[in-house]
């Protein structure tokens, strides 16, 4: 967890990404090419509709997420509010009925090489399960 003091900062770098860098990578990942899928969510507070990018990998029971920014972003806490969110990944929709932990070392499994050496090189601990309709 961020510290008081650090969450101005933590909250200018947040939108700076959302206004530059995510407008791409949404642009990227609608194209069905890349690595970026979409999560589709409602605001928990506005109700509003909203896409973010994230980078998942397909498991068994649906997709892994790796929290690069915590829990305390806006797509997750209006998922784990919601109790899901429709996933678009490579050009398919798939509906996610519920969010939860994974385990760090399958996370970083799910991945692959060389993303899951690089995720543990970088000390990466926070892997989320969205489990799909499908798997469920």
């Amino acid at each position: 967890m961020t510290s008081t003091k650090d969450r101005p900062v933590r909250r200018r770098f947040l939108r700076l990404l959302k206004n530059t860098l995510n407008r791409w990578t949404t642009r990227v990942a609608r194209s069905g090419r890349g690595p970026f899928s979409l999560v589709r969510h409602v605001g928990r507070k506005t109700g509003n509709r909203y896409e973010t990018p994230i980078i998942v990998a397909a498991v068994p029971d649906g997709f892994v997420a790796e929290l690069t920014y915590g829990e305390d972003v806006s797509w997750y806490r209006n998922v784990v509010a919601a109790g899901g969110c429709d996933l678009l990944v490579r050009g398919a929709v798939h509906h996610v009925v519920a969010i939860e932990p994974y385990p760090v070392e399958a996370g970083r499994r799910a991945f692959g090489f060389p993303a899951g050496l690089l995720l543990r090189v970088l000390r990466r601990r926070e892997f989320r399960l969205l489990r799909t309709a499908a798997s469920g």
